[in-house]
């Protein structure tokens, strides 16, 4: 019998494995896949460094910094290039950049708001007067979605093309069913403090520029695929890697059992960290409620779409760091990233890399064909770039189900899940289903558990 068995080998079960492993407690990854790191892969092709999956985190969520200076990778931390940083919004025919000084959606500045093609007088005039707005009474606002949230201080135009873009391109998701207090969590408790975002906005940006402050994004030089081999090889004294499909548990005294296609597997915990929508089918003959509960968490798919060119050939400017496309305007693509404007070291000076995402609901996606998919992109890029040259190599990643969509509840359903978890004390959850969806977040959720397990033994 294994201490623990972690299902999932992503970052949030290689995370618990790691911190277990620190305890000096061994586990049984088990995982399907042939490899680990899940939605996390990094190759090197023609001196690019390319992403399938995420390419950076967070700076202002520590937990991914913690472990990565703890598995000794902190000389390899590269930041964005924040100096460059500009990003475009389609509206129409153009590439409106968003204008100076957005925390997401929420204005700070007001001159280069009142300066940007890419909202109506109307608006302008509507987010200028928001931070007049207070809170009335002393009862708290209820949970809605984040398109209603952001309509009633800012009107549907700020939903369409600034809200409904930007958590597109983050959570892949209908800001129409996405919960306000659950995925801008931030904004929403401004709401409850000030009334007013932009005021409560102007507050906590008056607190931030008087401390030190990091650049928006980090990742590795080599690309997150090392943090994924860093904790490969920290865990592995510790950690057993058994590849084969979790089907089911039963909890026996004293222990669980995982049925899966490859034999039985006994621990004294288990933590789920693969998708919620796999951990319903997992516990459903242990705890009927708690699977309902895990089933109701929705994901969508996603898929990335990178195109390499030589640079002698390149006949568009990068002056940003990529562009969105709103709902409204939009065929498949959802955004793109200007790979080697957004971060240094990624893209040699002879070559140039657009990354494009695609998805956010639109699950025919997965079934295009490689070929399909390069031609669909090539056309919107000749559309919104008017870039007209051949790529010299393409790279094409699917996630089916990769994003979790955190719908209006979300924080109830979160509630009675962890009431019911509290029963059973040896299974614990972790992954991106359930607190935060970025890789900081998992990592948190896979330390949270690995600590737990440590206390209880």
């Amino acid at each position: 019998m294994t201490d623990v068995a972690i299902i999932g080998g992503g970052i949030s079960g290689l995370t618990t494995a790691y911190y277990l492993s620190r305890a000096g407690i061994h586990s049984t990854l088990i995982e399907r896949q042939p490899r680990l790191g899940g939605v996390i892969q990094t190759e090197t092709t023609e001196g690019c460094v390319l992403e399938a999956g995420p390419d950076s985190f967070i700076s202002a969520k520590p937990w991914a910094l913690e472990l990565i200076h703890d598995l000794g990778l902190a000389g390899e931390l590269i930041g964005s290039n924040d100096h460059l940083r500009v990003t475009y919004v389609k509206k129409g025919g153009s590439l409106i950049p968003l204008p100076d000084g957005l925390m997401m959606m929420v204005p700070t500045r007001f001159f280069p708001l009142l300066a940007t093609r890419l909202l109506s007088w109307g608006t302008k005039a509507r987010m200028a007067m928001e931070c007049f707005r207070f809170r009335w009474g002393d009862s708290p606002q209820d949970d809605r979605s984040v398109a209603e949230f952001i309509r009633d201080h800012y009107g549907g135009e700020a939903v369409d093309y600034l809200a409904e873009p930007l958590l597109s391109g983050v959570y892949g998701g209908d800001p129409e069913r996405l919960s306000v207090a659950s995925v801008l969590p931030g904004f929403f408790d401004l709401e409850q403090r000030h009334g007013s975002l932009t005021r409560g906005a102007l507050i906590v940006r008056r607190i931030a520029n008087n401390r030190s402050t990091r650049p928006l994004f980090q990742t590795l030089r080599g690309g997150l695929g090392k943090l994924v081999e860093a904790l490969i090889r920290a865990a592995y004294p510790y950690m057993e890697v058994f590849q084969a499909t979790a089907e089911t548990l039963e909890r026996r005294p004293g222990k669980i059992l995982i049925q899966t296609t490859c034999g039985l597997v006994s621990a004294s915990h288990v933590v789920l960290a693969c998708q919620a929508n796999e951990a319903a089918q997992l516990v459903r003959n242990v705890d009927e409620p708690l699977a309902r509960l895990l089933a109701s968490i929705p994901y969508n798919s996603s898929v990335t779409v990178t195109l390499g060119y030589s640079k002698s050939t390149f006949n568009v400017p990068l002056n940003g760091f990529g562009f969105l496309v709103p709902k409204r305007e939009r065929r498949r693509v959802i955004a793109c990233t200007w790979v080697g404007t957004k971060f240094p070291f990624r893209v040699p000076e002879d070559k140039v890399v657009l990354r494009c995402f695609l998805g956010g609901g639109d699950e025919a996606i997965l079934g295009e064909s490689d070929k399909d998919l390069v031609a669909m992109v090539q056309e919107e890029l000749r559309e919104i770039m008017q870039l007209s040259v051949e790529p010299i190599f393409t790279r094409i990643a699917r996630w089916p189900k990769s994003m979790a969509q955190y719908t209006v509840g979300h924080r109830k359903r979160l509630d009675a899940i962890t009431a019911r978890l509290e029963g059973m004390p040896e299974i614990l959850v972790a992954g991106n289903g359930y607190s935060g969806i970025g890789i900081p977040d998992c990592i948190r959720t896979g330390k949270h558990a690995a600590l737990r397990i440590a206390a209880s033994v």
